[in-house]
């Protein structure tokens, strides 16, 4: 039996089928991950409002802001979490095998973090009325801060977002592996919704303080009151003048946002990668 060499500076056939390979299984997950995420987001936003609302500093209402609040910047805003899911999914499943889904989910939540954290701050800042609308938004803030004024709060974003991202996707991983070592298959639609909420609940209890702290650096001009120098005063502010309870503000919204935001992102996702699969 002959093997086939490779051409000189080339590679063999059995290599050039790996890497195609791994290029489809990268874009099947750039696709479903970004499509699912995006989904789920448009569809769950004026819950997501609400929870910003409730963690403002002077406890916004829709009295305050006005019904529409709670779909401005839906669209375009969402639009970011075809993105960012992408990256999530993507990065994820190319350094799973490699650093274990402990660490690739890690690297997956640092990497979307990139379109994460712009998304972020022009969301809440539309939710809590300091900008008329996107447009108004991304021209105020380039005008005022340059593209670092995109990246407000990014580190308690960052925060936030590595350990959620880190608690669901291994979660996922863990039962995905049992479920293989029992030959039961992939989790199905209902499977991957249950996954989904209940990880995320978990993890959001976990990261909520970051979550708040994020939010009053990101809405900060939506206040009357001094601006705090940095996300650590923000957090010792917090708790001297309000109790560390206020560290738990909009933990009900959040709770109902974040579990069915994952659970049909997982769902949708593993649907999307199936119908891609079988279109091999």
């Amino acid at each position: 039996m002959t093997t086939q060499r490779p051409r000189p500076g080339g590679l063999s056939v059995q290599q050039r089928l790996i890497a195609g390979g791994v290029s489809r299984m990268v874009q099947q997950r750039l696709v479903a991950g970004g499509v699912s995420r995006s989904l789920a987001q448009m569809t769950l936003y004026p819950v997501d409002a609400l929870q910003t609302l409730a963690q403002t500093r002077d406890g916004r209402t829709l009295a305050d802001v006005g019904v529409g609040a709670l779909v401005r910047g839906c669209t375009t805003t969402s639009m970011f979490a075809l993105f960012m899911g992408s990256i999530q999914f993507a990065l994820y499943g190319v350094f799973r095998d490699k650093v274990g889904p402990l660490f690739a989910s890690a690297i997956g939540a640092a990497g979307s973090c990139i379109v994460s954290v712009p998304q972020e701050v022009i969301k809440q800042r539309l939710v809590t009325g300091v900008y008329k609308g996107f447009g108004d938004a991304c021209a105020t803030i380039f005008k005022n801060d340059g593209i670092l004024g995109f990246y407000s709060a990014w580190k308690p974003t960052m925060a936030r977002n590595v350990p959620f991202v880190m608690t669901t996707f291994t979660t996922m991983d863990i039962i995905k592996r049992y479920r293989k070592r029992r030959s039961e298959g992939e989790p199905g639609v209902l499977e991957n919704l249950v996954l989904g909420i209940s990880s995320a609940l978990v993890a959001g209890l976990v990261t909520n303080p970051a979550d708040v702290v994020k939010t009053r650096m990101m809405t900060q001009a939506a206040s009357i009151q001094a601006p705090y120098a940095n996300a650590v005063d923000c957090l010792v502010t917090i708790v001297k003048t309000e109790g560390p309870l206020a560290l738990l503000s909009g933990l009900k919204q959040r709770s109902v946002y974040m579990g069915m935001l994952w659970g049909m992102t997982f769902a949708l996702n593993g649907v999307f990668e199936k119908m891609a699969t079988e279109k091999r």
